[in-house]
């Protein structure tokens, strides 16, 4: 994929000197009984519009502040591209699932929708989903669409950077039998909880999408596989690969066309 002079320009404008707000606040979770430290970045001036809000997640072992931490440079894309960016803590492992008679994992209830009033009550945002996105890398990436999917009536746009969207070729990894149960015994719970096998779910011209991965990344044949599926299905989206493997210098690169994308849908011409 060529990248124009003109998008190498636009970058190169972004990263001026900006007066991003970086908050780090409680959300009470009644699903889970307890608050959920989640990380919240205002333009500057923001109180002053309706902006849209991206929900972004992070990935496995991770935490609520691994976006501003490891990408610095996210204060002065929200500051250029006019919108609130909401990073929440999903658990060490939580996958963004809710898991049946533990209350410790209700993760999908928090973000979709205790997260979603906690924010549209407290920061001056547009109220209505086609203002809301939802993206992540990694656990994350399969978070965001696994929750876009299943509340379409919620968010309008999704996408995936790195996710893991096929959990099954990796059944013993990064905790998801403790919270499913073992594969072998487990397959139809498998099946229904990975993006994967929930692509007849998608509402006709209901998600805009936006799915990437490295080509070095461990996760880029289960990306490639979802696209080629997307495809057949006759699904709109878009597919981006660079080189990269799992890693920050990947999601740091990769994050600035994410981040285009939502502008570019949040911002769109209104249809006559």
């Amino acid at each position: 994929m060529k990248i124009r002079l003109t998008f190498l320009l636009m970058l190169a404008a972004f990263f001026t000197a900006q007066a991003a707000q970086v908050d780090t606040v409680l959300v009470k979770s009644t699903a889970m009984g307890k608050a959920i430290k989640t990380v919240v970045i205002q333009p500057e001036n923001s109180k002053s519009k309706n902006l849209p809000t991206l929900y972004l997640l992070h990935g496995y072992s991770g935490n609520y502040a691994n976006w501003v931490d490891k990408v610095p440079k996210i204060k002065e894309l929200v500051d250029k591209l006019e919108m609130i960016v909401v990073c929440p803590d999903g658990g060490y492992g939580s996958w963004y699932w809710d898991i049946p008679n533990d209350k410790n994992y209700q993760y999908e209830t928090f973000v979709s929708k205790e997260l979603v009033d906690f924010v549209e009550s407290n920061y001056t945002v547009a109220k209505d989903r086609s203002k809301r996105g939802i993206t992540g890398l990694s656990m994350g990436g399969h978070g965001a669409l696994y929750l876009a999917i299943k509340h379409q009536d919620t968010f309008a746009a999704a996408g995936s950077t790195a996710g893991g969207v096929d959990i099954r070729p990796f059944p013993n990894n990064w905790e998801m039998a403790k919270r499913l149960g073992p594969y072998h015994e487990q397959q139809e719970s498998w099946n229904s909880h990975t993006v994967m096998e929930m692509t007849h779910l998608i509402k006709p011209n209901s998600l805009s999408l936006f799915i990437d991965c490295g080509t070095e990344d461990f996760f880029y044949k289960v990306n490639l596989k979802l696209h080629e599926k997307l495809t057949y299905l006759n699904i709109p989206h878009r597919f981006l690969t660079m080189p990269g493997a799992h890693n920050w210098d990947y999601w740091s690169k990769s994050i600035l066309y994410q981040m285009m994308f939502f502008h570019d849908f949040f911002y769109q011409p209104a249809k006559k």
